[in-house]
């Protein structure tokens, strides 16, 4: 019965593992692949963490489930950093946490929630978005549409962004970018912020925040300010949460669906169906991952390295920006690609076109998602001169 089955492509981004492992040039550069790196170009395990697992593995007792939810400790703990600790949302009761494998499975459990308990409601995806969440949502069955976000000359669309969600119907899910939009690097500021809230509350749509680089835009706290406005102004939201980055454990596969209600009784009937979702898709998260992140939060010594880290991850990333746009100076590409600096996170459009990128791939060794994506924080100091150059030659 196989032999029917047809051969599709596969992911992009993965592809572009395989095709940098395989270039011999030695001067090759990874701008793909959405980790950090250091100026060493290894994506290191974080001393919090290293410290955290030591602690696990003399205290562990038992490999048991922990059930759909996850781990308490882990969960209590994300919703103080993703809301606040003076939280008037937590201080409530109106929110839940079910504890996921990666922020990719908290997608998935708000696309399976959102198919099963709001039927019939549509998704609008900021355009561009994160190319898997068009996957993750259309293998849910949900109706997708599509906001501006981007313009022709590349620049933040937020007028073109509001315009097309005021058509959006009533109760229709707004997929929003926290911070560091991916792949963009473009953020809405507070006003703007404002303004989008002013209009969920106009045209009664339900806010799903994609919250997957806290701490690495401008700060833990500040990275979060349109999640909390947001939160703590409507009486319902969904958010899905990633600790990947920040705590730099990718393949630990942990992040957080979190449901908000308008009162505490609410909260525990969506609670009830979060469970149940959950139970359905994998019945019980990872629990490694989870309980280092929760050691680390519940433990002030450990926070407080853990913040430096962040700090000096996301100082880092900013700093390349920065530098990188000083180094197009020389072949008078500074203006062009200003926006770079002023960008946040991990990614920049960059504004190249996709046969500019294959130019840098083929002649340079330089590899980049064709829609011009770069990931900012795959760049070392040492190779600033040689992509400026490279750049320079593709943009003549």
């Amino acid at each position: 019965m196989f032999e029917q089955i047809a051969r599709v492509p596969g992911d992009a981004i993965l592809g572009l593992i395989d095709a940098f492992r395989q270039d011999t040039n030695p001067d090759k550069v990874d701008l793909g692949v959405g980790v950090y790196r250091n100026d060493r170009g290894d994506t290191p395990v974080l001393e919090s963490v290293k410290l955290a697992e030591a602690r696990l593995l003399e205290q562990e007792r038992t490999k048991s489930y922990i059930g759909s939810h996850g781990d308490p400790r882990y969960t209590d703990a994300v919703l103080s950093l993703v809301l606040g600790e003076r939280s008037p949302v937590l201080d409530a009761h109106r929110a839940s946490a079910t504890q996921s494998p990666g922020g990719t499975g908290a997608l998935r459990l708000a696309a399976d929630f959102i198919k099963t308990n709001l039927p019939g409601k549509g998704i609008w995806l900021s355009d561009p978005t994160w190319p898997n969440h068009v996957g993750i949502f259309e293998a849910a069955g949900l109706a997708l549409h599509h906001y501006p976000y981007v313009s022709a000359d590349n620049r933040l669309d937020f007028e073109g962004m509001i315009a097309a969600l005021e058509q959006a119907p009533e109760g229709d899910i707004v997929l929003l970018h926290a911070c560091c939009h991916n792949p963009s690097g473009f953020d809405l500021d507070h006003d703007q912020w404002r303004q989008v809230l002013a209009l969920i509350q106009r045209r009664g749509l339900l806010p799903l925040v994609d919250f997957a680089y806290q701490g690495f835009g401008d700060g833990l706290d500040e990275d979060a300010f349109g999640t909390r406005l947001l939160a703590e102004s409507l009486d319902e939201m969904i958010i899905t949460s990633s600790c990947s980055k920040n705590f730099g454990i990718y393949r630990e596969r942990t992040g957080c669906f979190i449901l908000i209600a308008k009162n505490q009784e609410q909260m525990e009937n969506v609670r009830s169906q979060a469970a149940i979702t959950a139970r359905e898709n994998y019945s019980n998260p990872p629990a490694h991952g989870g309980a280092v992140v929760a050691e680390i939060l519940n433990d002030p010594e450990l926070r407080s390295r853990w913040i430096a880290e962040v700090d000096e991850m996301r100082e880092r990333i900013n700093g390349l920006r920065r530098a990188f746009v000083e180094s197009l100076a020389p072949f008078g590409l500074s203006e062009r690609f200003a926006h770079v600096a002023h960008q946040r996170g991990m990614f920049s459009y960059t504004g190249l076109s996709p046969e500019q990128v294959d130019r840098l791939r083929d002649e340079f060794g330089i590899y980049m998602v064709r829609s011009g994506r770069a990931n900012v924080a795959g760049l070392r100091r040492e190779q600033l001169d040689y992509v400026a150059r490279a750049f320079a030659a593709v943009c003549q």
